[in-house]
């Protein structure tokens, strides 16, 4: 089966503090292509996932979620002698914070010669991140691989900075991150991970050095502030929605699933970068990653309502 956008990197077991005055955490998914790939499937894409799984009960949990949203992870291979990775929110006067368990994970080992190449050369966009990258260099290899193999087949690839300064040093996640930009034809940088890699403070001066890289897309998120999308013809600013936000985990994944669904099938980047913008907003109204990514008919309703600022 021919797909149209297929996700690679690394999953991660949630656990969510619900209530800041508990310790209770409740179990979920997260990983920010994971999470790209369920807001994509959600909206109607066929879309596959690749990565490395321990071969334990946790990245059972994953597949088994796979499945009931519809992603295709027929390909993702099994490790025995590592595990599924592990991340936990806590929240505070200050927003959400995290905490990873994903040192030595199945993910980090993951191999080029590992990859499904037949399986990648029937997608029609592959999309990774930096996180994809920085998890280890096998890791980091593998993306670049696929991005080759998705490439000679005709196939996009679209790329989010996402950028973890804990992951790896500053000096090589600029140069690999670049690169990666290079290569991309759809670029997701959000704002503060775009001032961190490229030294640029402004968005539009962002903009201009990102599109001159390469990508005949590019969708800057900026946070509570909306976000712009750009060509080299064209830019809008988009301002955010108001909504009741419980928890940010995962908005940033939610607009790459939601303007990678718009996009492919229109062809708008613009019109893809106003749906983004409001699946966003509503993947902050409940906690978790994954259970607030939104269906078509309630980012429409956002939409039609109009309230931005």
């Amino acid at each position: 089966m021919s797909l149209d956008l297929v996700c690679l990197g690394e999953p991660l077991v949630e656990l969510n503090q619900t209530r800041p005055d508990e310790p209770l955490l409740q179990l979920g998914h997260g990983g920010d292509t994971s999470n790209c790939a369920i807001a994509a499937a959600r909206l109607g894409l066929k879309v596959g996932y690749w990565t490395r799984l321990g071969a334990d009960p946790l990245g059972d949990s994953f597949l088994e979620l796979w499945r009931r949203e519809g992603v295709d992870a027929s390909r993702v291979p099994r490790d025995p002698e590592a595990p599924t990775g592990v991340y936990v929110v806590t929240h505070g006067p200050d927003g959400h914070h995290f905490t990873y368990l994903r040192r030595g994970s199945a993910a980090s080992r993951m191999r080029p010669e590992d990859l499904p190449e037949t399986w990648l050369r029937g997608t029609r966009v592959l999309h990774a991140s930096a996180i994809s990258q920085a998890i280890s260099t096998s890791a980091c290899d593998t993306v670049f691989r696929a991005f080759e193999i998705v490439r000679a087949a005709g196939g996009a690839i679209a790329y989010d900075t996402n950028y973890r300064p804990a992951l790896w040093p500053a000096t090589r996640a600029r140069a690999i991150v670049r690169e990666a930009a290079r290569m991309a034809d759809i670029l997701l940088p959000g704002l503060e991970d775009a001032r961190a890699l490229f030294g640029l403070e402004q968005p539009e001066a962002i903009l201009d050095h990102l599109l001159d890289l390469g990508p005949k897309v590019v969708a800057l998120t900026l946070g509570a502030a909306g976000a712009i999308v750009a060509t080299r013809q064209r830019r809008e600013r988009l301002a955010a929605h108001r909504v009741a936000t419980v928890d940010a985990t995962g908005a940033g994944d939610a607009f790459d699933g939601a303007f990678l669904a718009v996009y492919l099938r229109t062809g708008d980047p613009f019109g893809a970068g106003r749906f983004a913008n409001a699946a966003a907003a509503l993947a902050t109204t409940g906690f978790g990653a994954v259970a607030p990514l939104p269906a078509h008919e309630a980012v429409e309703a956002l939409l039609d309502r109009g309230d931005v600022g």
